[in-house]
């Protein structure tokens, strides 16, 4: 265990001194959470390198740095409430659960929301509610949140989601073809309207559904 803690601090520097991610509460978070409790076990000695890794199911953890900085785009705070569409194995799901008041993720397959589910409880993540469904059509009985994170490439942002996107709220979503994207930032003012904003870009698996890509 204490060589998977230096791994992991020693991912955090990387983080911070060589990819440029600032916010304090996001590196911790990252430093917190025990990546390697979310990869397959033959990946184990891979868990702490920046780069993404199969977790079944033809999805990915992201790489760390994607993870990081989608986070910190996000300028989260403890009583946020945040819908993340796209559970995936929960790692980028822990690190929100650290950050903010209650994490919603929905995640398409059932096998992967499960092993979500089991990982959250060994964590003690009281305050992830993970549920099965078309993610891009949201979870509207919540709805607003203060943020939306979406951990899958979509062609735009869904609709029905940028509908649940509370005054003064933010989501950030991978947009572009199937094999490449960029984040990008949407930011609702306290009127209502939208600010479109672009950032890096990333190569995330397609995000399926009604408000995606279909499944062919």
């Amino acid at each position: 265990m204490s060589d998977y803690r230096l791994q992991r601090d020693r991912l955090v520097r990387e983080l911070e001194r060589k990819k440029g991610i600032r916010d304090r509460r996001v590196l911790e978070a990252m430093r917190r959470v025990p990546r390697h409790r979310f990869v397959q076990e033959h990946l184990l000695t891979q868990a702490y390198s920046d780069f993404a890794l199969p977790i079944g199911a033809d999805q990915t953890i992201s790489q760390p740095f994607v993870v990081a900085r989608m986070t910190e785009y996000l300028e989260l705070d403890e009583e946020h409430s945040v819908l993340e569409i796209g559970t995936g194995s929960g790692y980028q799901t822990a690190i929100l659960a650290l950050l903010a008041r209650v994490v919603y993720s929905i995640e398409r397959v059932p096998s992967l929301a499960q092993e979500a589910i089991a990982r959250m409880r060994e964590l003690g993540l009281n305050n992830v509610k993970i549920h099965v469904f078309d993610g891009t059509v949201g979870l509207s009985q919540f709805a607003p949140y203060d943020r939306i994170l979406v951990t899958a490439g979509s062609p735009q942002a869904p609709p029905l989601l940028l509908d649940q996107l509370a005054p003064r709220g933010r989501m950030v979503i991978p947009e572009g073809d199937r094999q490449s994207q960029r984040l990008v930032v949407y930011v609702r003012d306290a009127e209502g309207r939208l600010e479109r904003r672009e950032g890096e870009a990333v190569t995330f698996v397609p995000l399926i559904g009604r408000g995606g890509w279909s499944d062919d």
